[in-house]
């Protein structure tokens, strides 16, 4: 028995060194040989991962999640850090949080009990613009703290709190580091001119991702936000803070979403005195907020912004500082308090180091509010949901400028108002005494019309042209916690019979605001500066109606429906397998409308099998539109397209009888894509669908283009939005840009050849001569400026006279259309629209609109695509002189010598979310020869 003791004693010690060794985590200074913040010191992805590592393996507090791929290829990472005995209960957490959120089947009482037993979720992030180095370091220096720290603040945090601390853009990290870290001498270093997109293909626009969740980094952080974890309260770094402020942060400017529930916007305010309020009692000053900045939450599709559509306090700070130590500037208006900046800072000199502590200091003044008002901050998740879910199951009306501007239309058409007085036109704008205003019958008139209700829910038939898009548009509500429903057998709502196999997606659940702003329309108000005077500029878009960008069909449903449905589980993808209809003893026919057909005709042209297009279409015993691909019958296309119809999610049609005439070969084409050094955005967008859709193609640079032979080596050139510069004044643009490139000896050799712009004395009589020696060039958005440069009988149809009698641009208080869905008119009997509908949405972001000269009417020079026939073409977003629009045209095309210019005004791929415009580019991109007699061929199916 007595030597059982020793060995107890020695056991115990070995296991007290090995605790204390796990424990003796190592300091940032330790790992990376400089403390986080140090000036003219950045860690690379490559240090960070690495001491991620041993932060996991040293420390009980934390715990490492690998939450996916980068799209280079790396591991993304999120370290979850709480105390030791809620890190043993995760899952269980994570329960709670998910129910709460999900608001599902809770009582009151049910709810208030998993907020007392549940832990405060708080998800911070980190580095998702990478030059904005401030949230890749803070990041670091928050963990270390968090792990190493022993003060009773910090224990009260890790008690009630579970952190989870995100890295956002790994990828851009190792990129920009490096970029910046080359320099031997600290003092030279800079972040000025990096060459390339900080994302593999998109940049800056990674922050514009988050409903569309196109890219691998922003799948894996939805998923954590919007499936798996459901945090109720979120941050997200940036950076940069107004000049003559140290950030902006919240709350913000209006307007806010009109979808929002009340208790996510007075969430942020709540948040944002904690913040500034510890800021002001640590004696840091120059926080701005409300109308101290440009942020707003009008918009979906940031990471914090989407999180405002499901209920979570998304919080969002914008900071100045970095490596390289700046000037707070002179700005004398920023120098009186007031509301918006209740304590401003002075100019001074401004190190790293202090944007890292601010930093901090915001990091816990979070924490330390989700940790005191636990219980509150995951009851009113829970709250807000079950708002959402009552809302979706009853007869609503949503409030928004349109409804305000009728309830005043009735209010001024009514031959029986009161007539008396001042009052009566007082009363438009809520400025009666007590007592007064409008009558509530104009109200009533409004707000309690039967056919003006929120819909209780939407069915996407499984019937429609393109099902394997409306399953794309599906899947990106699912990625983003949305729950949908599928039909189990045929069924009827409203009258309307619908197939086996339709989707539903209804409103009584708890992210409904997100719901709703995917179907429905967005309503910005018409926001000026003042009476008559400019407007403000929203800060992204102003409309972005998924549903309408992706072409789906579906249907509103304003009352309570039900049927055979069945709950699909939570991120649970859709993924429908298609058929092939019929034998095919002569071949197969593949509808142009709908986009995955794209795909497989690339495959079947990689693998040299025979394509065609039929540009008349064809009878039978369904129509077959105008463009349709029809590949004759082989073992080969059959294997193929066997492969297709089930990962595509195609229908194709296998038929008994080849046409024998109106059939045009499809030949692949060269393309090339345009790009500049430190990479366009939208160039990016094009390039990752030109991948995703499987067009073969090529990037090239200006000096690619200056270098001449251009029809010896491609077919087509896809210059995108800001490629082309404009006409007049672009001496000037073209100096401007040039001063702000590197010069050619002190950048990199591997990147010499990005350098330079398309220029008007060099560039363009090289695409004029790939024109007319029979190449093809698509310009999209400003891109279409190349119309002008080649003097085409087209002009600016957006333009007045001025006394002088000389054309000018509209000004903005007669006509502005920043980011907004609108509707146009297409030919779709054109080759370039093949597949379209005749009406479709286009995305229109201040787009170029044209009017066709005398001469290209008569003369039919320049064919028109898409046009306004409408003096009211908004669908969603906001659109002020619209009625300028009408008759102008949207996209054209014109001959130039042998060749083809196809001008799209519209933004056609933006963002990879317009799929329902992706045709207008696609169609251009295959070689079909002339176009053959006009012939109507009747296929017989199988």
């Amino acid at each position: 028995m007595m030597r059982f003791f020793p060995r107890l004693l020695l056991i115990g010690l070995l296991f007290s060194l090995t605790t204390a060794w796990a424990q003796n985590i190592l300091s940032p200074k330790e790992h990376f040989g400089f403390n986080i913040g140090d000036d003219y010191m950045l860690a690379t992805y490559t240090q960070t991962e690495a001491y991620f590592k041993k932060i996991a393996a040293a420390s009980d507090r934390a715990k490492l999640v690998d939450i996916g791929m980068t799209e280079e290829g790396r591991h993304q990472y999120m370290l979850i850090v709480s105390s030791p005995e809620n890190l043993k209960k995760l899952d269980r957490y994570k329960e709670i949080s998910q129910k709460l959120a999900r608001a599902e089947g809770l009582t009151d009482e049910q709810a208030r009990a998993l907020a007392n037993e549940g832990k405060a979720v708080v998800w911070i992030d980190g580095g998702l613009h990478a030059t904005e180095t401030v949230g890749t370091m803070q990041l670091i220096e928050t963990i270390w703290q968090l792990v190493s720290r022993k003060d009773p603040e910090t224990l009260r945090i890790l008690d009630q709190d579970i952190i989870l601390l995100t890295h956002a853009n790994p990828d851009g990290q190792e990129i920009v580091t490096n970029w910046y870290m080359r320099e031997k001498t600290p003092e030279k270093r800079s972040l000025d001119n990096l060459p390339r997109l900080y994302q593999k293909y998109i940049g800056h626009d990674n922050n514009r991702d988050f409903f569309m969740l196109n890219m691998k980094e922003t799948r894996n952080i939805g998923r954590q936000l919007f499936v798996e974890w459901i945090p109720q309260i979120m941050y997200n770094h940036h950076q940069r803070g107004p000049a003559g402020s140290v950030l902006a942060g919240p709350p913000y400017r209006d307007p806010f979403n009109y979808a929002f529930d009340p208790l996510m916007i007075t969430g942020i305010d709540a948040l944002g005195a904690a913040m500034i309020n510890r800021l002001n009692s640590e004696n840091k000053p120059g926080f701005t907020r409300l109308g101290g900045s440009v942020f707003s939450t009008w918009y979906n599709g940031g990471l914090r912004t989407t999180t405002h559509f499901h209920n979570m306090i998304g919080l969002l700070t914008e900071i100045i500082g970095g490596p390289t130590p700046e000037d707070v500037p002179l700005v004398p208006n920023r120098l009186i308090p007031n509301g918006n900046t209740p304590f401003p800072v002075r100019p001074q000199k401004w190190h790293f180091k202090q944007s890292i502590d601010y930093s901090l200091s915001l990091n816990y003044a979070v924490m330390d509010y989700a940790a005191r008002y636990r219980d509150q901050v995951l009851y009113n998740i829970y709250r807000m949901g079950k708002n959402s879910i009552e809302r979706g199951s009853t007869d609503t009306w949503a409030l928004s400028p349109k409804r305000i501007d009728a309830i005043q239309e009735a209010y001024k058409a009514d031959p029986k108002k009161p007539t008396s007085t001042t009052n009566a036109a007082l009363a438009q704008y809520g400025l009666l005494p007590r007592g007064g205003g409008m009558p509530v019958k104009y109200y009533d008139t409004i707000m309690k019309a039967p056919t003006l209700r929120d819909p209780r829910g939407f069915i996407i038939p499984a019937n429609q042209p393109d099902f394997a898009t409306a399953v794309k548009f599906l899947n990106a509500l699912i990625r983003t916690g949305i729950q949908v429903q599928q039909a189990t057998a045929d069924f009827t709502v409203a009258g309307k019979k619908y197939p086996e196999g339709s989707y539903i997606v209804k409103t009584d659940q708890s992210f409904r605001p997100h719901i709703l702003d995917m179907f429905e329309p967005q309503d910005h108000p018409n926001d000026f500066q003042y009476p008559g005077g400019p407007p403000v500029r929203p800060y992204d878009a102003a409309g972005w109606t998924l549903a309408y960008l992706m072409n789906v069909q579906f249907d509103r449903i304003l009352d309570g429906f039900d049927g055979p449905f069945k709950k699909l589980p939570y991120g649970e993808l859709l993924s429908p397998e298609g058929h092939i209809n019929g034998g095919g003893s002569a071949g197969y026919v593949l509808s142009a409308r709908a986009n995955n057909s794209f795909i497989a005709v690339n495959d079947l042209l990689a693998s040299g099998v025979e394509v065609y297009r039929l540009p008349n279409g064809a009878g039978g015993k369904s129509s077959v539109e105008a463009g349709a691909f029809f590949v004759p019958a082989s073992a080969k296309a059959k294997s193929l397209l066997d492969k297709s119809a089930k990962d595509l999610g195609l229908e194709i049609t296998g038929v008994s009888k080849r046409p024998t005439t109106s059939m045009i070969k499809v030949s692949p084409m060269r393309i090339a894509l345009w790009d500049t050094y430190g990479g366009s955005m939208p160039s990016g967008w094009v390039r990752w669908l030109m991948e995703q859709y499987h067009f073969p193609m090529k990037v090239i640079y200006p000096s690619d283009i200056d270098a001449g032979d251009l029809r010896k080596k491609y077919d087509v050139i896809v210059f995108v939005t800001r490629a082309i510069p404009p006409v007049r004044g672009e001496e000037n643009d073209i100096f401007r840009a040039l001063e702000r490139e590197p010069k050619e000896e002190t950048t990199p050799a591997e990147y010499r050849p990005w350098l330079g712009r398309i220029t008007a004395s060099k560039s363009i009589p090289q695409i004029k001569a790939f024109l007319e020696a029979g190449g093809t060039v698509v310009t999209i958005g400003s891109s279409t400026n190349l119309a002008y440069h080649l003097n085409l009988p087209v002009k600016n149809a957006l333009t007045e006279m001025t006394s002088s009698g000389q054309d000018r641009p509209l000004p903005g208080e007669k006509y502005y259309i920043p980011g907004s869905v609108l509707r146009v008119n297409l030919d779709s009997t054109q080759h370039a629209t093949w597949g379209m509908p005749n009406l479709t949405d286009v995305y229109f972001d201040a787009s170029p609109v044209f009017k066709l000269a005398p001469e290209a009417i008569a003369k039919g020079t320049v064919k028109p695509l898409a046009w306004f026939s409408s003096n009211k073409p908004l669908r969603s977003g906001w659109a002020w002189g619209q009625s300028y629009l009408q008759d102008g045209v949207a996209a054209f095309m014109a001959p130039v010598g042998s060749g083809k210019l196809y001008a799209f005004g519209p933004e056609i791929t933006f963002r990879a979310q317009s799929q329902g415009t992706f045709k207008l580019l696609f169609n251009q991109l295959y070689s079909t020869g002339s176009s053959p007699q006009s012939g109507n061929e009747t296929v017989s199916e199988e």
